[in-house]
């Protein structure tokens, strides 16, 4: 009695196509249009997705992953800036909004808007009207102030750095850390406002987080083993303006600068174990510290 041939194998997926490959995974046969190279030998795309969802995602010496490599952050912040800048100039019918104001008329004047979300210590709008400020509980104006902006090429300069600044420390950090990072930095600088400039001054800009970046990025670089002097002509640039500029808030530059360096240290040298718990605890009390100093100079403008 003669044995039968045996017969070509055929791909699993496909199976009008004979093939002796096979997926070194599962050892199903595979059709060049269903192989997908690996280490050794190839997989079929089933495998080959099922290594993916098991392999543990790629992070950073600081815990960022590869979302942040998008910059999607970055550019939610430069598209929310430029939102409240049109809405700024509308809420003034144009006007000096845009430019006409101070740098030697290249920055815009107050708007209804920046007069609401501006940080102001604690004054009126006019003569004799009700007090309005940080002191007469609108702490919202800590966290407004550094989305407004005084003009477009005030809005432009910070939105240049921000985008220089951003993408690279949000691919380094991930979403989420940077957010964090540019928000207190933001928040500190803020603060540093409301602490040493005159009650009825008013300060908008994203210049107090933008400092913070700057901070960040040189602690991050230095952390990482890497050249900074790139940085530090442009940190020091930055400095000489703020404090040969007049109407620059000096406070809020240098209190951005400051809490930037803070959390940027924190994120930088956490811990590899348990290196989340740190950095959000390390974060929470620096927000807790800044919180403390505003109600701090509430008590001191209200006594």
């Amino acid at each position: 009695m003669s044995e039968s041939p045996p017969t070509t194998p055929v791909c699993y997926r496909h199976p009008g196509r004979e093939t002796w490959v096979r997926c070194t995974r599962c050892d199903r046969p595979i059709c060049p249009d269903c192989m997908r190279e690996a280490s050794v030998g190839h997989q079929c795309p089933e495998c080959v997705a099922e290594g993916r969802r098991s392999q543990r995602p790629a992070r950073t010496a600081f815990g960022g992953g590869a979302a942040g490599r998008a910059g999607y952050v970055t550019k939610t912040l430069i598209g929310l800036n430029v939102l409240l800048m049109l809405i700024s100039i509308a809420s003034a019918g144009g006007g000096d909004a845009v430019a006409g104001g101070g740098l030697g008329g290249l920055l815009g004047g107050g708007t209804p808007l920046t007069r609401w979300g501006s940080v102001l210590g604690f004054a009126s709008y006019q003569p004799f009207g009700a007090p309005h400020g940080v002191a007469a509980d609108e702490y919202y104006r800590l966290f407004t102030a550094m989305f407004l902006h005084y003009g477009i090429v005030h809005l432009l300069l910070n939105m240049w750095a921000l985008w220089m600044l951003g993408r690279t420390l949000e691919a380094t950090l991930g979403p989420l850390r940077f957010l964090a990072l540019y928000l207190i930095a933001g928040l500190g600088g803020n603060v540093a406002a409301y602490l040493f400039s005159a009650p009825n001054a008013q300060t908008v800009g994203a210049s107090t987080a933008i400092f913070g970046l700057f901070a960040a990025l040189f602690i991050i670089m230095r952390r990482m083993g890497r050249d900074t002097s790139a940085v530090v002509p442009v940190l020091v640039v930055n400095l000489v303006f703020t404090f040969a500029v007049p109407g620059i808030s000096i406070a809020g530059h240098l209190g951005g600068l400051v809490i930037g360096a803070l959390m940027a240290l924190v994120l930088a040298y956490a811990p590899r174990m348990r290196r989340s718990v740190f950095q959000a605890t390390g974060g929470a009390l620096i927000v807790l510290a800044l919180i403390g100093l505003t109600v701090l100079r509430t008590s001191l403008l209200l006594g």
